[in-house]
């Protein structure tokens, strides 16, 4: 899970984050960090359409080459 400190880092910088969701590359969310509770993330997406996606997903820097799933229970 994500910590409180890494997602106020994302959401003051506004950098685009990347949440790996599956295996499936197409899959993915990006967009900017705008809220987060104890279970759930709030992601802007460039469309401006607001997702709501659980904290236990791998989020990670946009421009960083992409996670791989292996070893997490989905």
């Amino acid at each position: 899970m994500i910590s409180d400190e890494q997602l106020d880092q994302y959401r003051l910088s506004g950098e685009k984050v990347r949440v790996v969701r599956d295996g499936i590359e197409s899959n993915d969310i990006r967009g900017v960090v705008v809220a987060w509770d104890d279970t759930h993330v709030l992601i802007r997406r460039p469309n401006r359409n607001v997702v709501k996606l659980d904290r236990n997903y791998i989020y990670q820097p946009s421009r960083e080459p992409r996670a791989s799933m292996e070893g997490l229970n989905e």
